[in-house]
């Protein structure tokens, strides 16, 4: 039995759409400038917790017909008690991915795909290190990437359209001045 094609071609190898480079910590901060005393005020005290994400990606130079990108998480997480600053974290948690998908797939792909393969190692750092700072765990829960693409594109798309009806109106003052 013989596997290769009959007319003697070649096959081709088929390319994954994703491909995950590699994925590292760019920049890792935490502060926690009221301790110890935070530490037993919070025994006593319900804190308030602000989390902030926001995913960015960028294109990479790579070998020519490589579509290569860095994807980052950056998130925020801040601590308080009240107007006292129980800790501050700052995260930049990025991947380089491989796609190999129609151009109109890759934004998609970037602002979805790729934040959701790497949170749980952001989770995970993150709860690892406000644990490390004497706090409870920070845990976070799951994101919804694909609500967040579809927010912040509908809110691009709002934005445009008020930045054209302002244009549209612009013109029209002009051509009323000229018409005088």
């Amino acid at each position: 039995m013989n596997d290769k094609p009959e007319n003697g071609a070649a096959e081709e190898q088929q390319v994954p759409p994703l491909t995950v480079n590699g994925q590292y910590i760019k920049d890792l901060s935490f502060e926690s400038p009221n301790s110890p005393t935070i530490l037993t005020e919070l025994q006593n005290a319900q804190p308030s917790v602000n989390v902030n994400v926001d995913v960015n990606a960028v294109k990479l130079e790579g070998p020519e017909g490589v579509n290569l990108f860095e994807v980052t998480l950056d998130i925020t997480a801040d601590l308080k008690l009240e107007e006292k600053v129980g800790f501050i974290l700052e995260l930049k948690y990025a991947g380089v991915f491989t796609l190999n998908v129609p151009d109109e797939h890759v934004n998609a792909i970037l602002l979805i795909e790729c934040p959701r393969m790497l949170f749980p190692y952001a989770r995970n750092l993150i709860s690892d290190t406000t644990r490390d700072g004497g706090f409870v765990p920070l845990f976070l829960q799951p994101i919804d990437f694909a609500g967040m693409y579809q927010a912040n594109t509908l809110k691009a798309a709002d934005e445009a359209s008020k930045e054209a009806e302002k244009a549209i109106a612009e013109i029209g003052e002009d051509d009323s001045k000229t018409v005088n």
